[in-house]
């Protein structure tokens, strides 16, 4: 009797299906753009990007299905690009006379009247300036950060990654992180910098665009920081 509760019980125990583990070579795509919709399929993922290959890992339909999912996203215009990014470091000012403009850096450049138009429209600055320009190129899928110098001020400029939609017409850029860092003199003479700028999780910006991606307070509230970024794909 005892030895039929056992079987009993044995075929009453649900087999518990053992994950599987699974490597994939990518032609085109760059695996870590690609893998947190990968994740999305219920599987573990960890991805190379230098070798081109992603370690799937999870249940047997779930890992089967992940790697369908890879095939349809492994595909020539796939292939890495590289995406030109450049941002604008515009001031804006209260104040008012002949010398005020010149206080904000260079004059505004051609390519940036209609932004500036447009700004002047949305807030309640009189005079507005270029302080600064950067720009860098970044692969899809890859960090990159550029910096430069505006009087004693740095100006910097970084994007944890760029990548390029389906279709192309729109460009996500991801962790940006983009402004001034002012030095401050103690009494000591010990210099720190209070950094002054914006940062952003996701920006999506057409390519082309410029798009204001933000606005922070410069030497106080009569005067602003404006940042004007524009991306677009190099082949």
């Amino acid at each position: 009797m005892k030895r039929l509760l056992i079987a009993a019980l044995l075929l009453a125990t649900p087999v518990v299906a053992q994950p599987v583990q699974k490597l994939v070579t990518l032609k085109y795509a760059d695996p870590q753009a690609i893998q947190n919709l990968i994740r999305m399929f219920g599987v573990d993922v960890t991805s190379n990007e230098q070798m081109k290959v992603m370690a799937l890992s999870g249940a047997k339909e779930k890992v089967a299905a992940a790697e369908e999912a890879i095939k349809q996203l492994d595909v020539p215009s796939a292939a890495q690009k590289n995406i030109e990014i450049t941002v604008y470091f515009v001031a804006g000012s209260d104040q008012a006379g002949p010398g005020a403009a010149n206080s904000l850096g260079n004059p505004i450049p051609q390519e940036l009247q209609s932004t500036v138009t447009q700004l002047k429209s949305s807030f309640p600055f009189k005079n507005y300036g270029l302080l600064d320009v950067l720009s860098l190129r970044a692969r899809s899928g890859v960090s990159a950060e550029t910096s430069g110098q505006y009087g004693k001020r740095i100006t910097q400029f970084k994007v944890s990654s760029a990548t390029l939609d389906a279709d192309g017409s729109m460009i996500r850029l991801d962790h940006v992180k983009a402004g001034l860092r002012n030095p401050l003199v103690d009494q000591q003479g010990k210099v720190t910098f209070l950094d002054t700028g914006i940062s952003a999780d996701v920006v999506d910006v057409k390519e082309g665009q410029r798009l204001v991606i933000g606005r922070s307070s410069m030497d106080g509230p009569e005067k602003a920081l404006f940042l004007v970024l524009i991306a677009k794909v190099i082949n």
